[in-house]
């Protein structure tokens, strides 16, 4: 009968399986997996719009999959780096490369410390040795081995005899090694710094406004766990003027091939300076920066309601569509009588009609026309409910028809001006004015991980070009009476007369296979003659 504390074969107890938990954790084979893991992970982050990078274009997406979005955001698809799955992968892989990296590195510490082995007592039983025979006596070809192999070789003092020297080197191999592993923790370190106490967010800017860094300005704003208002530099800006270069012939013809905006900036109470912004030259301001990351237009539209009065008027951003510049945008007049109207439709930069239907031919504003449905009613604008800019709630609004009871549709030019049916106002379209979309960010962890990435190379080149090598050289005094048997432990090798018998041996603990060129310079540098 066996009792309740004997344990079946194979059976752990619960401070064996912590043990057996963490040895599996911090293995280097599991740190690889959890990188590649890593690495799987971010991908749906570079392909489904973030809402910490690009919330309107968040926006976009759902209002075009309605039925993967719950789905999505049950994943947290549109914001992975945030989320907890994304979170434990990191923070695994964390505790496995500290687990992993930090003995080996008293390992190293050690080996590092620890002489070179010495010499086997049969050299010429190694892979790669060879014989010569010189004059010198055995303590001058010593002498004369240590000197040539001191050069670039870690000498061993102590050899427990006077008949040979050891060398080795290439200690620095498993020192980029380590340093290489050791960077994927500082590059990771630095992202978290910047995710915890860094902010990034983003606002459209039409031509000729300003913008000041403030939470109420931005257009939407991920501040990192551990942020605080006070980190928000004090600066505004504004956009004194937008430049874009169109192509105009070949197969791109019609996109934009670079754009710039001139921005006049503030610091504080400080005099005011000017800059020229463009894509991947940001504006750095005290450590916050602000880069430059895409355009569209900004048609200023008019509305008058049905009394004649001004309901609303100004530029209205819309959202490109394709590269083109076909673009999606809303119009709300909130304070139109007797109700509410609505525009919602297309913009068009340069309007032309191919086969009856309505393209843009050009991403320059070379014809610039809008094409809108007017809703009036109870747009949800007096609720107090947060609404998207550029989403128009027609839950309880009414489509505008025409005499012909046809959607009514809201066609103009710039100049132009459009009466809605039923006295309910009009429409006029002033001009088109154009708009950037700017990100502002402050990331203090950026050197920190830029580090990293600097001693991640040059661990990785010293893990690849330094080679390790172990070399032994032993004298050995023969008198060549009996076939050149050697006076000491030596082996029969060669015959001749009187003098002194060096045997050379090397060893590569890369296996590069470049051991044959190693042993031949050193047998050419141990035949000459001492300096």
């Amino acid at each position: 009968m066996t009792t309740a504390t004997e344990r079946r074969p194979g059976e752990l107890t619960a401070r064996e399986l912590t043990r057996w938990s963490w040895r599996q954790l911090t293995s280097m084979r599991t740190a690889l997996v959890l990188l590649l893991l890593l690495a799987l992970a971010a991908v749906p982050g570079s392909v489904i719009p973030q809402e910490g990078v690009d919330s309107l274009a968040v926006t976009r997406w759902k209002d075009e999959h309605p039925k993967l979005t719950p789905v999505y955001e049950r994943l947290d698809l549109f914001s992975v780096y945030d989320s907890p799955w994304f979170s434990a992968i990191y923070l695994l892989l964390v505790i496995s490369l500290v687990g992993c990296i930090v003995p080996r590195l008293f390992v190293y510490f050690r080996a590092f410390r620890a002489e070179p082995p010495a010499a086997p007592r049969h050299l010429t039983r190694m892979p790669v040795h060879a014989t010569f025979r010189t004059e010198q006596s055995p303590a001058e070809a010593l002498a004369h081995a240590r000197q040539v192999l001191g050069r670039r070789h870690r000498l061993r003092r102590t050899t427990g005899g006077d008949d040979s020297v050891a060398a080795e080197r290439g200690h620095l191999r498993e020192a980029g090694n380590l340093l290489f592993h050791l960077s994927v923790l500082i590059v990771l370190a630095g992202f978290a710094v910047g995710g915890l106490w860094g902010y990034q967010g983003g606002v459209i800017l039409v031509q000729g406004s300003t913008f000041s860094n403030n939470l109420t300005q931005y257009d939407d704003f991920k501040p990192g766990g551990l942020f605080t208002t006070r980190q928000l530099d004090d600066f505004r800006f504004s956009v004194d003027d937008f430049r874009v270069e169109w192509l105009r012939e070949g197969p791109r013809a019609g996109q934009a091939r670079g754009f710039e905006a001139d921005l006049s900036y503030r610091r504080g109470t400080r005099n005011p300076d000017d800059y020229t912004l463009r894509v991947n030259h940001p504006l750095e301001i005290d450590g916050t920066e602000v880069f430059l990351i895409g355009h569209g237009y900004a048609p200023v539209v008019t509305v008058r309601d049905g009394e004649g009065d001004v309901a609303y008027t100004g530029p209205t951003p819309f959202l490109p569509q394709d590269a083109s510049f076909l673009s999606f945008g809303v119009v709300k007049a909130a304070a139109a009588k007797p109700g509410q109207i609505g525009l919602e439709g297309l913009f068009y930069p340069t309007f032309e009609m191919i086969d009856g239907d309505p393209v843009t031919v050009f991403g320059d504003d070379l014809q610039p026309t809008l094409s809108m449905l007017a809703y009036t009613g109870d747009l949800g604008l007096d609720s107090g409910a947060s609404q998207s800019v550029y989403v128009l709630d027609k839950s309880e609004a009414t489509l505008v028809t025409g005499e012909d009871d046809k959607p009514f549709r809201v066609d103009l030019q710039p100049g132009d001006t459009v009466d809605l049916p039923d006295g309910l106002g009009s429409v006029t379209f002033e001009r088109v004015e154009p708009w950037i979309r700017v990100q502002i960010s402050q990331t203090p962890g950026k050197e920190v991980a830029l580090g990293g990435v600097v001693l991640a190379l040059i661990g990785l080149c010293a893990s690849l070009f330094v080679r390790p090598r172990r070399v032994w050289v032993r004298a050995l005094a023969s008198d060549g009476t009996d076939g050149d048997v050697p006076t000491g432990d030596g082996e029969d090798t060669m015959n001749g007369s009187g003098g002194t018998l060096v045997e050379v041996a090397v060893l590569d603990r890369s296996g590069n296979g470049e051991t044959d060129q190693v042993l031949a310079d050193l047998l050419e540098q141990l035949q000459e003659a001492p300096k």
